[in-house]
């Protein structure tokens, strides 16, 4: 009985060993993939900076126009800061062409080598989104630092360490958080041929309701017809505010105490959540699915 009992346990041992030898491999190939084009990743990351420019002119003036010296509780200052923050959070939330490569896979029948092999595709994904990753901050950290430091100005001063603790907690759950809901989404492809418009409608709607373009506070006085709901209230009830707005607002101390827990709270939540639907939408689609093309 004990030897049966040591042996099953070794067998478990071992195929998580090999599970994670798996995976760890999986990663190394997606990161020598991604270096192989570094020159071109390395313009593109470049590029994504130039927005700022326009956003530092842009709320200039709505703030010279209206005269005021703060909207929604945000300065001019804050506001800056907050879209730089943003900008930080995006780089870990955004998950460039991951719901499109899954649906293009699904459409063309590539997919179906990760239905004959011993390879975990959401494992798959999961390692080449991280490599992707990787190699985007490598590149990215030095433009970062320069333009967070030429930005200093409009930044408060740094918080406590448990709010920092927080803030980087928050970043690695968003970057989790958007790969499951862009994973989930272009799985919609074993149910329908064609989901480009279905990417982009959600893509509009998340790049609105995250706080991307704007902190979702300016929200709070847009009524719902519901008495005591404004628009802010609903749109906290989604997950998309974790991509953006939410480790911006703990950076800038908008978000404390208890207020902060029950977030990352709910931010866990709506992880645990993503990740059941999208093994769940994987499961129900490989299980319709008729291979064709590849």
């Amino acid at each position: 009985m004990s030897t049966t009992v040591n042996s099953e346990s070794l067998r478990t041992s071992y195929g998580w060993f090999s599970g994670l030898r798996s995976w760890w491999r999986m990663l190394v190939i997606c990161l020598e993939e991604r270096l192989a084009y570094r020159s071109d990743f390395a313009l593109g990351t470049v590029m994504r900076f130039l927005p700022i420019v326009t956003q530092v002119f842009l709320w200039t003036a709505v703030f010279a126009a209206s005269s005021r010296t703060d909207i929604a509780g945000y300065s001019r200052d804050n506001i800056v800061a907050y879209y730089l923050l943003t900008m930080v959070t995006r780089a870990f939330s955004s998950m460039p062409s991951l719901a499109g490569g899954i649906s293009r896979s699904i459409r063309d029948g590539s997919v179906k080598k990760y239905l004959i092999q011993p390879i975990d595709y959401i494992g798959f994904l999961l390692a080449s989104r991280i490599a992707h990753k990787l190699v985007y901050y490598i590149v990215a950290i030095l433009p970062f630092a320069a333009v967070l430091f030429f930005c200093r100005g409009y930044f408060p001063p740094a918080p406590d360490g448990l709010t920092i603790a927080a803030y980087i907690l928050s970043l690695l759950l968003s970057f989790l958080l958007g790969f499951f809901l862009e994973a989930t989404l272009g799985m919609i492809a074993f149910w329908f041929l064609e989901v480009s418009s279905i990417i982009f409608a959600y893509m509009l709607f998340q790049y609105l309701l995250s706080g991307h373009m704007f902190p979702i506070d300016m929200l709070a006085d847009i009524p719902t017809g519901i008495t005591g709901v404004s628009l802010a209230d609903v749109v906290r009830l989604l997950p998309f505010e974790y991509t953006a707005y939410f480790p911006a607002a703990v950076w800038l101390g908008k978000i404390t105490g208890w207020e902060l827990v029950r977030g990352l709270l709910i931010e866990i939540t709506w992880l645990v959540i993503m990740i059941g639907v999208c093994r769940f939408v994987w499961w129900r689609g490989t299980k319709r699915y008729s291979g064709f093309g590849g």
